[in-house]
């Protein structure tokens, strides 16, 4: 069963629901997921910084074969871009949502280099026909 790391923002509930919306569609295609708000926790402080990164990282990407970025928003969080750029960089394929927007509006906060690194698609159906293409042919 293939694993799939979701990364988003989740500091709104709409995020997390976002991110939880991910989740279900992964599972309902038989993928393993890791969520790292459910899986790790939140930090409350600075004291949770290493534990955070120890849970989300180095034991969350363990055997992660696809990367689901939810993008919707004015910005793309700091943890997002940076998960995207640790993916990028082990050779682990992402896929962007944003459902917000299409790409072309949101030129300005996504950045260039997130839209030439990945596929980015405008809806759960793209969604999941994208992670059909990418794992499951």
């Amino acid at each position: 069963m293939a694993k799939v790391y979701l990364a988003g923002k989740i500091w709104t509930e709409s995020e997390k629901e976002q991110l939880e919306k991910i989740d279900k569609l992964c599972k309902e295609l038989g993928l393993e997921t890791f969520l790292p708000h459910r899986d790790v926790g939140f930090a409350e402080n600075i004291k949770d910084a290493d534990r955070i990164f120890e849970g989300d990282i180095t034991e969350g990407f363990k055997e992660v074969e696809l990367v689901i970025a939810s993008l919707d928003g004015l910005h793309v969080g700091a943890g997002t871009a940076w998960e995207l750029g640790y993916a990028y960089a082990k050779g682990i394929p992402a896929i962007g949502l944003k459902t917000d927007e299409s790409t072309a509006e949101g030129f300005e906060y996504l950045s260039s280099i997130l839209i030439a690194s990945m596929p980015i698609v405008t809806s759960f159906k793209e969604l999941e026909n994208k992670i059909k293409e990418m794992l499951l042919v």
